[in-house]
């Protein structure tokens, strides 16, 4: 069997790293003994764009938080039309340089797609520039709702991340959110927030074998109120 060799490493913003690797044609992304993600396990990273691209307006504006090996901004290009803008914040510089370098045929010339922005900046900063902004928000940034990457991301989805969240988005539009596995607690603060919640389990393989992973898709519906009593319970 063909071994592992490292590529690159990169620094995050709280000290850890990041490591690329690559053996023969299939890339992985560790952090320290968690592979964040394989260029051979990408089903349930499309299912993220499909399922909440399948639920936008003809011309929607969506923000993709976290650039990863592309399998989420490729599939949202292929089910959005030619109107469609997609931003897509990176907070890591060496991943974006790695879409660009050794990853480039992963992406398949999807990041000079006009209907890009690729933004080098934290999700959460985007997501609070302005009120009624998007469409659609989808998160894979961690494994799942809390700061694994990036501790710091735990801000995304507490109370106060998902009211931010839900303020960013246009009435009718999704938050959809990917995790390794379920987590009923975050269910709930995405009911509290005021949302309408659906919980996808969905396979990380194409295929019909293999790990499962969830997508939660949480509508921002008109008229919907945040439960605030709820959400200030312990």
């Amino acid at each position: 069997m063909i071994p592992w060799s490292l590529l690159d490493t990169a620094t995050l913003p709280d000290g850890g790293s990041l490591r690329l690797k690559r053996r023969g044609d299939e890339f992985s992304i560790m952090l320290g003994a968690n592979e964040l993600m394989n260029s051979r396990l990408s089903g349930s990273e499309e299912a993220l764009a499909t399922l909440a691209c399948a639920r936008l307006p003809a011309a929607p504006t969506i923000l993709i938080g976290g650039l990863g090996m592309g399998f989420t901004l490729r599939a949202a290009l292929g089910a959005l039309g030619a109107r469609a803008q997609v931003e897509v914040a990176e907070l890591v510089p060496a991943v974006i340089a790695w879409a660009r370098g050794p990853m480039a045929a992963l992406f398949a010339g999807c990041l000079e797609d006009p209907r890009v922005r690729l933004i080098e900046a934290d999700v959460a900063s985007l997501i609070a520039c302005g009120p009624t902004r998007y469409d659609a928000i989808l998160l894979d940034v961690d494994n799942g709702p809390e700061g694994l990457t990036v501790p710091a991301n735990d801000r995304l989805y507490d109370a106060a991340g998902l009211a931010a969240a839900r303020a960013a988005l246009r009435p009718g539009g999704v938050l959809a959110v990917w995790s390794q596995g379920p987590d009923r607690a975050f269910t709930a603060r995405l009911r509290q927030a005021g949302f309408t919640v659906e919980t996808h389990v969905v396979r990380a393989h194409r295929g019909r074998a293999g790990a499962r992973h969830v997508v939660w898709l949480a509508t921002n519906r008109p008229g919907q109120r945040l439960d605030r009593a709820a959400i200030a319970r312990p």
